[in-house]
């Protein structure tokens, strides 16, 4: 009977149009769209070497320091070392380098004087570093006079090498496997989160089907010779099968078509998959069963509660989930959407289990609350008729 009952049940849940769109379909197009937003977003940031002019006026030619550091940084200058290549300078007249700022052959250019000024057509990340690198050089050439001022044998006590030597007083230290944190990993981490609370809906719906007060298979089922406990836990097996099988699917397509690395922790990362789910179905049978409003009213419940604990994990705002951890660090504890994407991230980072395994038994720990509540709420139920 529990065998004929599970069957049953998953053939249910497949046709079911509208539950199956809203757990596969609509988390597959919103990774879609993730890809599409941000994938380039890391890659925009990259400093490429980029085309600029240098005015030739009289105090260019006076400076030999200014047309030194110029070569030293333009391409086909700067030996092997691809690092000092900073871009490709071209000395021409103003009239020339206005003319080329104008026709885009250049990002901006360069006049030295005092002080020395960048022209640019626009703003972007190539302007500001190329901003910042001529400003630190007015700061450098600004300090070296000063300096002189005050001591003229500066330059023959080594004032030169002074300045040619880069005094690093901070080093960076890997704490996990990843040498460069990527932010856009954790939109996909929220979105599985966000699937797996969705899974929610599978866990009213078997609640629908079992409460004699909520539907009328219900009420049939109630007069039927068989347990509730039992009709209740096949439709929970068939809804977490469902569920795991979506979300493979969903992980596939993220990882082998959109191409987003989520480390090779694939037994851990499946193992959170399956806890998120169970979690999800448990979250949402627990919220029919303490709510006696109509099925709308609970859906509408899961739907603002999932997607609070969503945005509250970084999904619409990445800074959100840092902001947490540091001015209310409970409340990323006692998100369950919030444990998922920890740990997920615990995995992708981190070569230890502690702070992944902190999440997965709390996770487990909330499945283990929503399925008692579930289960002492509706064992008390009893209905004069049907």
């Amino acid at each position: 009977m529990f065998l004929y009952i599970f069957c049953n049940r998953l053939k249910c849940i497949v046709r079911d149009k509208p539950l199956i769109f809203w757990t596969l379909i609509f988390p597959l197009i919103l990774a879609t769209f993730f890809y599409m937003a941000f994938s380039n977003l890391t890659e925009s940031e990259n400093f490429n070497v980029v085309n600029i002019a240098v005015v030739d006026n009289e105090q260019y030619q006076k400076s030999k320091e200014f047309r030194d550091f110029i070569e030293q940084h333009s391409e086909g200058l700067a030996g092997d070392n691809s690092s000092e290549q900073l871009f490709i300078a071209k000395v021409v007249s103003q009239e020339e380098a206005e003319k080329m700022l104008a026709n885009n052959e250049i990002v901006g250019y360069v006049t030295y004087g005092n002080p020395i000024s960048l022209s640019v057509k626009e703003s972007g990340f190539d302007q500001t570093i190329l901003k910042e690198i001529f400003d630190q050089y007015s700061q450098t050439e600004s300090t070296v006079y000063n300096i002189l001022d005050q001591n003229p044998t500066a330059l023959q006590n080594g004032l030169t090498d002074d300045l040619q030597r880069n005094t690093e007083f901070t080093r960076e230290v890997q704490i996990g496997t990843k040498d460069k944190p990527d932010i856009t990993v954790n939109y996909f981490y929220t979105l599985i989160a966000m699937t797996c609370f969705y899974f929610g809906c599978f866990g009213q719906k078997e609640i629908t089907n079992t409460q004699a007060n909520l539907s009328k298979r219900a009420a049939r089922l109630n007069v039927a010779p068989v347990h509730k406990l039992k009709v209740l836990t096949a439709g929970v097996l068939a809804s977490l099968l469902i569920s795991l099988i979506e979300v493979a699917f969903l992980m596939c397509y993220i990882i082998f078509v959109l191409k987003i690395d989520f480390g090779n922790q694939t037994a851990l990362v499946l193992l959170t998959c399956i806890v998120g789910c169970a979690c999800g179905i448990s979250f949402g049978a627990f919220i029919s069963v303490v709510n006696k409003k109509s099925e709308g009213v609970k859906t509408a419940i899961l739907i603002v509660s999932t997607m609070t604990a969503c945005f509250l994990s970084g999904m619409m705002f990445d800074k959100m989930k840092y902001i947490i951890q540091k001015n209310i660090p409970i409340l990323a504890y006692i998100n369950p959407v919030s444990l998922i994407t920890d740990a997920f991230y615990a995995l992708y980072y981190y070569d230890t289990y502690t702070r992944f395994l902190i999440n997965i038994g709390m996770l487990s720990g909330f499945t283990v609350l929503f399925c008692l509540v579930t289960y002492f709420v509706m064992r008390r139920q009893r209905y004069d008729y049907i």
